[in-house]
């Protein structure tokens, strides 16, 4: 394993992004077994209850993957994840995966559609400093978007829909974010991890990222290529009526007024997300 712990490597343009919310460092319950925290402006998720089989979903900012590895360890001591989970692989959610990896040796479950910019072949096109929105969209020209290479660790998801050991959770392939995005749900208790799909913030604003204002929004405009696909992925993701709404941005949002919210964002997604302007509009 040693050779393949060589061959992985963080993108070429990894650093740390000084972005934060009065969230970071935060972190919750949303059931008995779904746990969360806030790493800088992003949700870490961690499914499973303490001495049993669990996964992580998503590994935090660049730099991060020592903070992620502590708060794992505080919550299930030395029992490693069965795997990690990736809703995608834009630098906020990957930015601690190769320190986590050279930890665990795990296995990191993807969509194959997103293979290529997690293998090291292509790079993520460049986020869009150009787009309508906040200021957190006009310094988009600093976030990275240059591929990690973790091919030795990574597995396609199953066709079943079923997450590995898991099976009460199903995987939805939701693309316009990026190519292979997709988010996870759990029937029983009408739990959504949206990944970026859906933010729960206003993730273009600073001032609404930095205070975490609740209000269910499209996905992050600066890195957001396909519009037309992300706005049927919201309509995927509305029909599913989730009771909890965990996001990869934002605070938990719940019950009717979080589900009139992204009904409301599917029925008029060009007027309440599709930027006016921007290269990829």
């Amino acid at each position: 394993m040693m050779d393949e712990m060589t061959a992985i490597t963080q993108s070429t343009d990894n650093k740390f992004i000084p972005m934060t919310s009065f969230s970071s460092g935060n972190d919750g319950m949303i059931s008995h077994d779904v746990y969360y925290y806030t790493n800088q402006i992003v949700n870490v998720i961690m499914i499973g209850s303490r001495g049993k089989p669990w996964i992580l979903v998503d590994t935090g900012m660049p730099t991060c993957g020592a903070e992620i590895l502590k708060v794992a360890q505080e919550r299930f001591g030395d029992r490693k994840p069965e795997y990690i989970l990736l809703t995608h692989g834009h630098f906020d959610h990957v930015g601690g995966i190769v320190h986590l990896l050279q930890h665990w040796d795990v296995p990191v479950y993807a969509h194959p559609k997103e293979f290529p910019y997690l293998n090291g072949t292509i790079a993520y096109p460049e986020p869009d400093a150009s787009v309508e929105g906040g200021m957190l969209a006009k310094i988009a020209f600093i976030y990275p978007n240059q591929p990690i290479n973790i091919a030795p660790f990574l597995k396609e998801l199953p066709m079943d829909h079923k997450l590995p050991g898991f099976p009460d959770w199903e995987w939805f392939a939701t693309p316009g974010h990026s190519p292979g995005h997709i988010s996870i749900f759990r029937s029983s208790d009408r739990v959504l991890i949206s990944g970026d799909a859906v933010v729960t913030v206003r993730q273009d604003s600073f001032y609404k990222v930095l205070f975490q204002i609740e209000e269910v929004n499209g996905p992050p405009r600066y890195l957001t290529t396909d519009w037309n696909a992300a706005r049927e992925s919201v309509r995927t993701l509305a029909k599913l009526e989730p009771e909890v709404l965990l996001s990869g941005h934002g605070g938990v949002m719940k019950g009717k007024k979080m589900r009139k919210e992204l009904a409301d964002l599917a029925h008029r997604f060009d007027e309440k997300a599709l930027p006016k302007h921007g290269k990829y509009i």
